[in-house]
């Protein structure tokens, strides 16, 4: 046991031997950047927003009208149910299960159509911070590029984000 961790502490220094002379031997230039950051950040995001909620305005009001109906008769049922006859208290509640039923579905589709565009739109954005990433790398010749979210510490002066950010910002 003890030859097994005595072996593995020699090894383990060798290997920090070894990565710290190949560091000294050439310097790379690092780079971080945080890419939701920047998407978040550029113009294109909002405008995307706003172009889906232009998109699917009228889905929206069809989802809102249903949860109003469905108010109205729960409300209805409540104010009235004692004044009604057992048949029209059923008539009543199968009508809001009906309603209840159509509003899960709309809402249902909705929120998957939704998700399914702003994933297409978010990809072109990504696709417009990727290019940026690419160019400033090799505008500014760097070795490496890491991405902000898999980065524990870095200083302040290897961030790029805002760099990408003004980048794409000027992209029409």
């Amino acid at each position: 046991m003890n030859k097994l961790i005595k072996s593995m502490a020699i090894t383990a220094a060798a290997s920090s031997m070894v990565l710290a002379s190949s560091a000294m031997a050439f310097e790379q230039k690092i780079a971080v950047v945080n890419v939701q950051e920047a998407i978040s950040q550029i113009p294109q995001a909002a405008a995307l927003m706003q172009a889906l909620e232009t998109e699917f305005k009228d889905e929206k009001a069809v989802i809102e009208q249903l949860q109003k109906d469905l108010t109205f008769e729960d409300e209805n049922l409540k104010r009235n149910g004692s004044l009604m006859s057992e048949k029209e208290k059923k008539e009543l509640q199968t009508k809001m299960a009906g309603l209840y039923q159509q509003y899960q579905v709309k809402v249902k589709e909705f929120q998957q159509k939704v998700a399914q565009r702003k994933n297409q739109e978010t990809n072109k954005l990504l696709a417009l911070v990727t290019q940026s990433v690419d160019n400033i790398a090799a505008k500014e010749d760097f070795d490496l590029v890491l991405s902000g979210q898999a980065v524990v510490f870095a200083k302040p002066a290897t961030d790029i984000t805002s760099k990408v950010v003004e980048q794409v910002s000027k992209i029409k």
